[in-house]
């Protein structure tokens, strides 16, 4: 056991010395099960995270608009899609998206999260990307300073598939609408034999890839994320976390933000379809093991991602805290209603107060700050309401 412990301290010890992780590392850190260890890894995730971004836990005033959840897809773990026509399928009006964005706004966001399900029905004169563009459109005209971070890459994929668009012309034409940024959501896990049981019908992990690489290309920051502990082994989580380090050297290396963000999605299936609860034979996370792999990120990501964010949704604020004690530094927004997770089960709230998340941040002694989508500190302005960013 000692000869072990040793070769594990050695490991964190370079790990903060900024060499980098091996795939081999990885899995290994993500397997262990001895207390001891695992208390070492994500003491070694937390003193990475300080020495990279300091103490200061960030979280930003946002809302989801989940404009419609009729969608073509099945995905083995989604509780939240509809087919039309069907009880509880909906598809949001222009009015109602904009009442709603209105509403966060008078609440102090600055981002709205938008994101759907893949409805064929959602065109304008027979294209999809101008029912999108509108979307974008009549945000931006009411609220130019607002922040849209819009559709993941399986929505650009689908835009894409449904007009014969290449991925480029249907970033550019969003960006130009006023999209800011894009989330990093439908990669799930990237490992092709998962994937066919988890999501057969989504966008392969190469065209996830090509997606988000094309968005940076054009200047287009994105998020990324993994969702993971459901039928996927050590191995292919790191496999996963490779391909995003990957990614962002080359986002880096072309002088562009990339990646602003990692966020683990712990798998949540009190609702999803019986065939994946029967396989992963749990329906809510299990939070040491979600703590550890987002501990072994933060330790894998290095210099290169340097912003980790938990899902409060899915583990709590409970084991959001314990998240921002081992590597995270960022506490996610306050999101105002949120339908995709909490309809598979998940008992984390639709939303939070700021209230809430810096009393969560204030438990563990740690200094609070609103910040943008991009990672820029906002300071307030009492006296008016106005928010004046600063960058970090």
């Amino acid at each position: 056991m000692v000869g072990v412990f040793t070769r594990l301290n050695k490991l964190l010890a370079r790990a903060l010395a900024g060499t980098e992780l091996s795939v081999d590392d990885a899995t290994e850190l993500m397997a262990q099960q001895d207390p001891e260890a695992i208390a070492d890894i994500r003491a070694a995730a937390d003193e990475m995270r300080r020495k990279l971004v300091g103490d200061t836990v960030t979280y930003v005033v946002n809302r989801n608009i989940n404009f419609t959840n009729i969608c073509e897809q099945h995905c083995s773990f989604c509780a939240f899609r509809r087919n039309e026509g069907t009880e509880g399928a909906y598809w949001l009006d222009n009015a109602t998206i904009a009442a709603k964005a209105a509403e966060a706004i008078a609440r102090g966001a600055t981002e709205i999260c938008m994101q759907g399900g893949l409805n064929p029905a959602a065109q304008i004169d027979s294209s999809t990307l101008k029912y999108y563009v509108q979307l974008v459109a009549q945000l931006k005209a009411q609220w130019p300073e607002l922040h849209l971070h819009a559709f993941s890459p399986q929505e650009i994929q689908f835009i894409a598939r449904q007009d014969g668009l290449g991925f480029a012309r249907v970033i550019g034409e969003l960006q130009a609408a006023g999209v800011g940024s894009m989330p990093g959501t439908a990669a799930e896990i990237f490992a092709p034999a998962v994937r066919r049981k988890l999501c057969p019908e989504k966008l392969t992990a190469d065209e996830w890839v090509e997606v988000v690489s094309t968005a940076h290309q054009l200047g287009m920051p994105t998020t990324s994320t993994m969702l993971g502990g459901h039928i996927e082994s050590h191995r292919d989580r790191a496999d996963h976390f490779a391909v995003l380090r990957s990614l962002q050297k080359q986002a880096k290396a072309s002088g562009q933000t990339g990646f602003t963000e990692f966020i683990l999605l712990p798998y949540v299936g009190e609702s999803a379809p019986a065939m994946l609860r029967r396989k992963v034979g749990r329906d809510q996370p299990v939070l040491d093991d979600s703590v550890l792999t987002m501990a072994v990120a933060r330790l894998f990501a290095g210099e290169w991602i340097v912003n980790h964010q938990p899902s409060w949704v899915k583990l709590g604020l409970g084991g959001a805290a314990i998240a921002l004690q081992s590597g995270c530094n960022d506490i996610g927004g306050t999101l105002m209603e949120e339908h995709i997770t909490s309809m598979a089960g998940a008992k984390g709230g639709t939303g939070q107060s700021v209230e809430a998340l810096r009393g969560t941040i204030a438990g563990i002694n740690r200094p609070s700050c609103e910040r943008t989508t991009l990672y820029d500190l906002v300071m307030r302005d009492t006296t008016n309401g106005q928010t004046l960013a600063d960058a970090r």
